[in-house]
């Protein structure tokens, strides 16, 4: 019998990238492959690329061409956000690559192994149309333990003249809620405990052009993207007009799950904050009151260059709405700095904001110039090292809300989701665990570190990778909460 051929995939890129890393892995397992761990074993390599911003591009090709050039007898294949951007590109120019396969349909990946490990003559270089939400067999997941992204749209239709999504994943699109549910029992009933709704724009759910029908007979489309002139929260009486918004729908659903489990809303646009998902939280605390919502600005001038409808009035309002209904939430958000035509002043504004709405996290970027984006032939092109300064500065008065915040959070009990077992202290009978709160979504954010007793049978059987366990706040530093397990 005849060895199994064995892959290593790469992965790169956000947590959508990583479902369709998750896709990969099984349908590579489908086709009898066996994946190894390191590159050393593999007779594959698939470097799961994204292509979101420059320094994200020249990681993942860069990480393309060490692998040709440590392991110049093994087949690499190109895949991801990097493929199906510059597909056309490669063909000619990247011979380090035995194969190119975008995302639009990842079941071309299938042909493309075929084609690498036979004798023929072409390389593929296949690309399929962007169309629908491609999902599949997850059988393992690249999460910790415990915590899986379950992607609800594909696409943006918000064409932000500084992001090249729309170039690299088409126009918006939406699953079906049914398949969506269907997902989430399916990872229950294998343990999942931690479920991160994930999508460009989760408020564009049921939004796209050809959602039409998913979501009853409004034209939901029409209402975001063509009559809506400001961001939701000034929209009077938005609610009462057009009824509660498909994201509404999909979360209420959600609800009638039945089970202990947690429900992340990842990725919210400011504009399309439809403040009626806020009423299913209050009633189900397995939705978490967590809100990732990247304003970008602080500043309006900047605000609307980035084609954006708020202000920092509006934007400002949103955060308030949010926590005068939710007064426990806790808001991520990202900046982008040295944006075309950014001015010191427009600078000062967004530290201004920062300052004002206190988010309990951001993250802060310099802003990378894409072709075939908007904001690509902009004037008033701002020096690197300034932006990057800005962002320091950013990150700098971050850190300081953050560190005042997590105090606040000293002397509660929490239910933490483990993460991992740290060696015990040498020479103690501590036992050491990271885990995460409600608070603290996966990757971006601190961590609770869980002190235990080695000595406690009770502890030691209980804390593992995956359990959900009673964890009490007793110290902060400036990322991360100090606790002790109580049960």
């Amino acid at each position: 019998m005849a060895k199994a051929k064995t892959f290593f995939l790469d992965q790169h890129g956000c947590a959508k990238n990583q479902v369709d890393g998750e896709i990969i892995m099984a349908r590579l397992a489908n086709l009898g492959l066996v994946q190894v761990m390191n590159a050393d074993d593999a007779d594959l390599i698939i470097v799961n690329s994204c292509g979101f911003i420059e320094s994200a591009k020249k990681e993942s090709l860069d990480s393309l061409l060490d692998a040709r050039t440590a392991y110049p007898e093994k087949k690499i294949i190109l895949a991801g956000c990097l493929a199906e951007r510059y597909a056309e590109v490669f063909e000619k120019d990247l011979p380090e690559a035995d194969g190119i396969v975008g995302n639009g349909d990842l079941s071309l990946l299938d042909k493309a192994v075929k084609d690498v490990f036979s004798k023929a003559k072409k390389r593929p270089v296949l690309k399929g149309e962007q169309k629908g939400v491609f999902c599949g067999e997850r059988t393992d997941l690249l999460s910790y333990k415990g915590s899986a992204f379950v992607k609800i749209t594909e696409g943006c239709d918000n064409f932000c003249s500084f992001c090249a999504i729309p170039l690299i994943r088409g126009k918006l699109r939406s699953r079906p809620v049914d398949e969506i549910i269907a997902e989430i029992k399916t990872l229950l009933k294998k343990g999942v405990f931690e479920i991160n709704l994930i999508g460009q724009d989760l408020a564009a759910y049921g939004c796209g052009k050809d959602d039409e029908g998913l979501f009853g007979k409004k034209n939901w489309h029409s209402v975001l993207y063509g009559e809506l002139k400001n961001p939701i929260i000034e929209e009077k009486n938005f609610i009462e007009e057009h009824g509660n918004s498909p994201l509404y729908k999909l979360v209420e659903k959600i609800t009638k799950i039945k089970g202990k489990f947690w429900v992340r809303l990842l990725y919210i646009h400011p504009d399309h904050f439809n403040t009626d998902v806020l009423e299913l939280i209050i009633k189900d605390e397995r939705i978490l009151p967590y809100f990732d919502i990247p304003f970008q600005s602080g500043d309006d001038e900047i605000i609307h260059a980035m084609n954006r409808k708020g202000s920092f009035k509006s934007y400002s309002k949103l955060v308030k709405t949010i926590r005068k209904e939710l007064p426990d939430s806790c808001i991520r958000t990202t900046f982008l700095t040295g944006f075309p035509g950014e001015k010191e002043e427009n600078a000062d504004n967004t530290v201004k904001f920062l300052e004002t709405i206190q988010s309990d996290w951001s993250g802060c970027f310099d802003y990378s110039r894409e072709d075939d984006t908007v904001a690509y032939k902009m004037k008033g092109r701002v020096a690197h090292g300034v932006a990057v300064k800005r962002a320091a500065n950013l990150t700098a008065i971050q850190h300081e809300i953050t560190q005042k915040l997590l105090k606040k959070r000293v002397g509660k009990v929490y239910d933490v989701l483990v993460e991992e077992i740290v060696q015990n202290l040498e020479g103690t009978d501590e036992g050491l665990a990271i885990g995460r709160a409600w608070f603290e979504a996966p990757e971006v954010d601190g961590n609770v570190v869980v002190r235990y007793d080695l000595d406690d049978k009770n502890a030691v059987k209980k804390i593992v990778p995956g359990a959900v366990i009673k964890v009490k706040a007793v110290a902060s530093s400036e990322v991360d909460i100090d606790g002790y397990y109580v049960g």
